[in-house]
């Protein structure tokens, strides 16, 4: 039978028993023996069972005739659309005069929230279980199904993982909304679990995938917290923390990264737009997970990742892989661009900037380090002997691993600022920043892009965004001396206030995703026209302060890059909205 297709037929008889004698089972559909009682709901009670035919055991869920349609028929379609290593598997649907039977596979495992209990669980398990979960919601989602009913009770930790994506498994859709079928309730009504709803589900709003997203993060805010931060004593008092909204989890565990946080923080907000997608949380969770705490000592700690069926790389390959390629194919380019302005050595430029490419690509942080120390030593000690170019290029190389120590698959991205401000686009450079996930990534990579345009002016000597500070000499005048080079470039960018452009793209492009809210074209296209025209009237305003501090403040770029940037962010959002996609990265 294929498992993702269960049957709903009725039995030839009724059971033999409808709670077994010690000692006896109850025989169900003709095929199952029911053994014992695992646990109870308000829809029924699960049972562990014994299939007499394939000889395994199963778990059956037994729903009363009464409280049957069309929750248990609503469950076994919702679960015959998936078939995922992280949702609990159904096997078979059935009834008969007093019951109906939901069939699944039996998971030897705890909940959640039995692991909870126990304090088994280290913070970087419970982010293992979060991206795990993540996935399986997107398959869900996917297919068409809201399952409504997110819990710590209705996650499942098996004791033996098949593989990374199933180090959770989530179970009961008994409450599952199905696209395309007629609603389960009808709207004003409310269904699932109060301290885990979504504001708009205790609203009794007809909910989307946000709510399952929303439910998701508070699982895992109280699982990384210890505490729940609107269930209450009385359901009335948890509906009026509901509707308040949920406290950073910044405040309880400040020790937590902070990207992690802040996704954390922005799925959990009131309005359903605003929280993004459960991709950009899988993605924050899975960043996140090798640096947490492994929990030496607990209970019950999941056994890391061994070596992934058939070579392949672990559940994030997709993602691992696009990074990879940045990382080297920017590296790679630099680094070619670098050799051929160099014009002083043998080496071949193209095959010298493809052997960096593929370096970094393999080993992005340790590669580009090599490359980068490797690179300004040639500068100052090879063929083309200058020690005031390899000041500039340093100084700009060092702060990419400071202010992104842990993403080392962007510290290359920042040289394609200069290179859209030879061409006049250096005001799209917030908004390509803009569209990174996490706002401290945003702001870094601004800032960097910034900082590479003011270094790259007096090393190329010419004036590409607001122009060189006045003082700055040519570089043929410093390039042979670092010490020349800090007094005719470096002091002079320094006290010119150039560099306070760092701070209006950092602001320009943490602001970005904010400034683009909506699902629709006119509230997008409005938001980025007023994006644009904030970022060109400051680039404007800062230009006007600094004339007599630069050689030519006329902030070439700043108006076309702006609105080609601004442009460009909005085709994203409203692409991913047409997609199913809410929001730019957080």
């Amino acid at each position: 039978m294929d498992r993702t297709t269960p049957t709903v037929a009725a039995a030839s008889s009724p059971p033999t028993l409808v709670r077994p004698r010690a000692g006896l089972a109850a025989r169900v559909l003709d095929r199952y023996d029911l053994e014992r009682r695992l646990g109870a709901g308000a829809y029924g009670a699960v049972w562990v069972g014994r299939d007499l035919r394939l000889e395994r055991r199963v778990a059956v869920k037994v729903v009363p005739r009464g409280d049957g349609p069309p929750r248990a028929e609503r469950e076994a379609l919702a679960a015959a659309r998936l078939n995922h290593p992280g949702i609990v598997s159904l096997y078979e649907a059935g009834a008969d005069d007093t019951a109906h039977y939901l069939v699944s596979e039996l998971v030897d495992g705890v909940t959640l929230a039995g692991a909870e209990a126990r304090g088994a669980l280290s913070d970087r398990d419970v982010l293992r279980i979060g991206a795990a979960l993540c996935d399986a919601l997107e398959h869900a989602h996917a297919a068409g199904v809201v399952h409504r009913d997110i819990k710590p009770g209705n996650v499942i930790i098996p004791a033996q993982p098949a593989s990374e994506a199933g180090v959770a498994k989530l179970t009961d859709f008994g409450v599952a909304h199905l696209a395309g079928e007629d609603a389960l309730t009808h709207t004003g009504d409310v269904v699932g679990t109060l301290a885990y709803m979504a504001p708009e589900q205790a609203e009794g709003a007809r909910v989307g995938p946000a709510a399952d997203l929303y439910a998701l993060a508070l699982v895992l805010y109280e699982a990384l917290a210890g505490v729940n931060p609107v269930r209450a004593a009385a359901p009335a008092a948890t509906a009026r923390l509901v509707a308040s909204g949920v406290p950073s989890l910044g405040r309880v565990r400040r020790d937590l990264d902070p990207d992690l946080i802040e996704a954390l923080d922005r799925a959990l907000r009131r309005r359903p737009e605003e929280r993004g997608r459960v991709g950009d949380l899988r993605d924050a969770l899975h960043e996140a997970a090798p640096e947490a705490d492994a929990g030496e000592g607990r209970t019950l700690i999941l056994p890391e990742p061994a070596v992934v069926e058939q070579g392949l790389p672990p559940a994030s390959w997709r993602q691992q892989l696009v990074q990879r390629a940045v990382a080297g194919g920017t590296a790679g380019l630099a680094a070619a661009a670098a050799i051929a302005a160099a014009q002083a050595t043998p080496v071949h430029p193209p095959l010298a900037g493809a052997a960096v490419g593929v370096a970094v690509a393999l080993l992005p942080r340790v590669a580009w380090l090599a490359a980068a120390i490797a690179g300004v030593a040639w500068l100052a000690a090879g063929p083309p002997h200058e020690p005031g170019t390899a000041l500039l290029v340093g100084a700009g190389l060092a702060a990419c691993p400071l202010l992104l120590p842990r993403a080392g698959w962007l510290w290359s991205l920042p040289a394609v600022a200069p290179a859209l401000a030879a061409v006049g686009l250096a005001g799209m450079w917030p908004a390509l920043a803009g569209l990174l996930t996490g706002a401290w990534r945003r702001a870094a990579i601004a800032v960097l892009g910034g900082l590479w345009i003011a270094l790259a002016e007096p090393l190329a000597g010419r004036d590409l965004f607001l122009g060189r500070a006045s003082g700055t000499g040519a570089p043929a005048a410093w390039a042979g001396s670092a010490q020349d080079a800090v007094q005719n470039a470096l002091l002079p960018l320094g006290g010119s206030g150039a560099l306070a452009i760092l701070a209006l793209w950092a602001v320009a492009a943490v602001a970005l995703p904010h400034a683009l809210r909506g699902r629709t074209p006119l509230p997008v296209v409005l938001g980025a026209l007023a994006w644009a025209a904030a970022l060109v009237v400051g680039t404007g305003l800062l230009a006007g302060a600094l004339r007599g501090a630069l050689a030519h403040p006329d902030a070439r770029g700043a108006l076309g890059g702006a609105v080609a940037g601004a442009t460009l962010a909005a085709g994203v959002l409203l692409l991913g909205a047409g997609r199913g996609q809410q929001q730019l990265p957080p």
